[in-house]
């Protein structure tokens, strides 16, 4: 890639849509600015997932201003702008409240639980001072009131504030300090690493699922093994994920784990889609956990120890397990063509567009289980039912 097209903090990387949004609200004589990750990513020449934004506009004054806006949140009311399949947060700036304000609930400034403040209050609030660089991109100006831009040329993470106390506050922080790190490549900055392992403990008054969406997120990373990899070293797996930390405290299972979570980018897996995201990783797992031999697929299905890991410890659904473990048990009929081609056209149809059959596809690349030309028999099967309208599929024909 050239430098030319490296993304870079430039309208041509901007999306149309979210400068509209800035330009409207600055058009109505409101205080506007693209924040956070977008910036961020932008400066390190990453392309952004999201695109932010923040205004002194209060939320129904947005709502007023942009089309298609809607005000969601019951603590914190923000909005929420759509456009297609996009959506766009745009958030009131909000200052610190202080004590009196507390006791004090008749503040003119309140609407529920929002103080709104001023962009540098706003800024002083935020996290990392990565995550506190303003943009305006009709003036083309950065506005940096906690030294991010400098963090992020030496490509360092550094919190906002003291380390330990906002970890205290909110101890997602942790998680979200070691995702971004392995994310950006930013070293850790020193008093905020001897916090993290300070505060390790302090996640498990966190909420199962915001850890569930910081789980997805660090799956979604490039080389996800090594954040857990990290997470072990600081003692943060025993904290919260106990079933993997027993993985990572053994070198054979270990190794075995990663090798199996990186094909998780060879195998096709939507990283968009938490199913598909967590089969992936159950799969690595459980090959560390159980071995390579055929499993007894009753047997986990029933073994408590690894629901409690998957619902307790990592956030997934019950839905999602579900679809997980059909998935596995479709995978034992992958194996089966000859008994397969002998059933009628409607039980066929039945395997092959079971929910669960691209899905098990998926985790049989991640295994290596197939032969490429079983891999290629099963591609025209799904092919040529996914075409045609194939029969309703009933419960007793989903046997193999």
């Amino acid at each position: 890639m050239t430098a030319q097209q490296k993304p870079q903090l430039h309208e041509d990387w901007i999306d149309s849509y979210a400068l509209r949004i800035v330009r409207n609200l600055q058009d109505a004589g409101f205080e506007t600015y693209l924040v956070g990750g977008c910036v961020r990513d932008l400066l390190v020449g990453i392309h952004p997932k999201d695109f932010d934004i923040a205004t002194s506009a209060h939320p129904n004054q947005v709502r007023k201003k942009v089309p298609n806006a809607y005000v969601i949140g019951r603590r914190f009311k923000l909005v929420l702008v759509k456009r297609g399949d996009q959506q766009f947060e745009v958030a009131t700036f909000r200052r610190n409240v202080t004590q009196e304000e507390l006791a004090d609930q008749g503040d003119d400034s309140v609407e529920g639980d929002n103080y709104f403040g001023t962009v540098e209050e706003d800024a002083v609030r935020r996290d990392f001072t990565c995550n506190a660089v303003f943009y305006d991109p009709g003036q083309h100006k950065l506005i940096d009131y906690c030294g991010g831009i400098q963090d992020i040329e030496n490509r360092v993470l550094r919190m906002i504030g003291d380390p330990k106390a906002r970890f205290i506050e909110d101890p997602i922080r942790i998680l979200r300090a070691i995702r971004l790190s392995h994310k950006l490549h930013f070293s850790i900055e020193t008093t905020m690493r001897a916090a993290i392992a300070e505060c390790s403990s302090e996640l498990k008054k966190s909420v199962l699922p915001r850890r569930r969406e910081e789980w997805l997120k660090f799956l979604r990373l490039k080389e996800p093994h090594l954040a857990f990899m990290e997470l072990f070293d600081l003692h943060i797996l025993e904290q919260i994920l106990p079933g993997l930390h027993s993985v990572f405290a053994d070198a054979h299972k270990m190794e075995i784990f990663e090798i199996h979570l990186a094909r998780i980018n060879l195998s096709g897996i939507d990283k968009n889609d938490p199913i598909e995201l967590f089969a992936g990783f159950m799969m690595a797992f459980m090959k560390a956990q159980y071995g390579e031999e055929p499993w007894n697929h009753d047997e986990l299905s029933n073994d408590a120890k690894l629901a409690y890991f998957m619902r307790e410890e990592m956030g997934i659904f019950k839905q999602e397990i579900a679809i997980f473990f059909k998935a596995l048990y479709l995978m034992q009929g992958l194996h089966k063509i000859e008994s397969y081609s002998r059933k009628g056209e409607r039980r066929q149809a039945a395997f092959v567009m079971n929910e669960s059959f691209v899905l098990a596809m998926k985790l049989a690349k991640m295994d290596y289980s197939l032969s490429p030309s079983q891999m290629h028999y099963w591609e025209q099967q799904y092919e040529k039912f996914s075409r045609g309208p194939a029969p309703r599929q009933k419960p007793e024909e989903t046997h193999h």
